[in-house]
């Protein structure tokens, strides 16, 4: 099974609501696909309240103090014209084929359609993941090592 083969298969258990899990089992190779249960039970939690001593009261002179709020800075958004290079599976992220081996791409690199971009390791296999787009990298967006969701954004790419 390629893995074009399993990410239609995962597009496909994603995609059907009655369909929670499907499992292949081939002479050596078996893949279980399961989709995160979306009926979550919460244990209740219990909390003791205890009675709070009563503030003293502030001199009719002193102003009341003000909690200053900041807002949060808003999320960088990526540049329109650039593409996003996603997972296509769960698994472990790796920027090159082994420690002591460079980098497949990096900032600034050209990459062409079918070039590998990285390697995404989910079940003892290691998955080469090819650009599906030519252009230059502009940004890494998951640190070498790192696990990976499926369709989660990997690099950030500038078409040619």
């Amino acid at each position: 099974m390629d893995i074009k083969e399993i990410e239609n298969l995962i597009r496909f258990v994603s995609s059907q609501k009655n369909v929670g899990e499907v499992e292949i089992e081939k002479k050596d190779f078996k893949l279980v696909i399961r989709k995160p249960a979306t009926n979550v039970i919460q244990a209740p939690q219990y909390i003791q309240a205890t009675a709070a001593p009563a503030p003293a009261a502030l001199p009719a002179s002193a102003p009341a103090p003000v909690a200053e709020v900041k807002a949060a800075p808003a999320a960088e958004a990526p540049a329109s014209n650039l593409i996003t290079i996603k997972s296509p599976m769960i698994g472990t992220f790796y920027r090159s084929s082994s420690p002591d081996k460079p980098a497949f791409v990096n900032v600034g690199d050209e990459v062409k359609v079918g070039k590998a971009v990285c390697i995404i390791e989910a079940m003892k296999l290691f998955n080469e993941i090819e650009s599906e787009v030519s252009g230059k990298i502009v940004k890494v967006l998951v640190d070498n090592a790192s696990p990976v969701e499926y369709d989660q954004p990997l690099f950030l790419v500038e078409p040619n």
